[in-house]
């Protein structure tokens, strides 16, 4: 019998795999009489995506190499097959790992300071333990800090091959000003002005942005939960401070 061509060859390791494969990790599939040259499976990576085009799935390169995955415009249909709800992140979260991604490396202290507000321990527990995040050292002053950095398993993710594709800092301006019009409230920050009083124009929340605030707080709660499924009673004690969020 014949060998199959080497996009065949490619498409079922992709399929297989599921997970990136890398041009090293493709080339371990041969023989070494047989191996193929990096540029050869890249026209074949490249010929097989021109064969998706159109189509529901495609071929990507993320940070790890080359997978077969759906494409985004599908997703909403596809992610029925699944009854488990997909995990939900705060607003708080997701400032954080923001954060680290374009300030990395950082430590929990200088987030805390850029934010405002204090960084809760389950959120930095919940980044390390979906890899998104690791420690890369420590930060040279008293108490020696640890030091984050974002992780290959990030990128892999969020479909980015590297950190260059991560918007720029004015596009994320332009969205904190969407936000802004919308009035899209931080429970986070909401709930220290509340506690402040008076600052800026001195309007109190209207019962619309307080239930919007209400509404994220319980989200962060429950992502919270999920990940790092803690004890009930550890749980209840969640509202108050740890000495080392004080």
């Amino acid at each position: 019998m014949a060998a199959p061509e080497l996009k065949n060859i490619v498409e079922a390791a992709l399929l297989a795999a599921g997970r990136p494969l890398s041009l090293d990790a493709l080339q371990t599939l041969f023989t070494e009489i047989e191996c193929p040259e990096k540029k050869e499976l890249r026209e074949a990576l490249e010929t097989l995506a021109q064969d998706y085009e159109g189509r529901g799935i495609e071929v990507a390169e993320v940070s790890s190499g080359w997978r077969i995955q759906v494409r985004a415009d599908c997703s909403p249909w596809v992610s029925r097959l699944w009854e488990e709800k997909p995990a939900r992140y705060s607003r708080a979260l997701m400032e954080t790992l923001a954060l680290v991604a374009y300030r990395q490396p950082i430590t929990r202290g200088e987030i805390e300071d850029i934010r405002g507000v204090s960084v809760s321990t389950n959120i930095m527990k919940t980044l390390l333990e979906r890899e998104w995040v690791r420690v890369v050292g420590h930060r040279d002053v008293p108490g020696k800090p640890s030091l984050y950095s974002t992780t290959r398993e990030f990128l892999d993710y969020f479909g980015l091959k590297s950190l260059d594709e991560l918007p720029t800092l004015a596009e994320l301006r332009d969205l904190d000003e969407i936000n802004r019009e919308l009035d899209l409230s931080d429970p986070d920050k909401a709930g220290e002005e509340g506690a402040e009083g008076a600052e800026g124009d001195g309007e109190s929340l209207d019962a619309e942005a307080t239930e919007d605030t209400l509404a994220e707080a319980e989200a962060e709660a429950e992502a919270e939960a999920e990940a790092e499924a803690e004890a009930e009673a550890e749980k209840r004690e969640r509202p108050i401070l740890s000495s080392d969020e004080v």
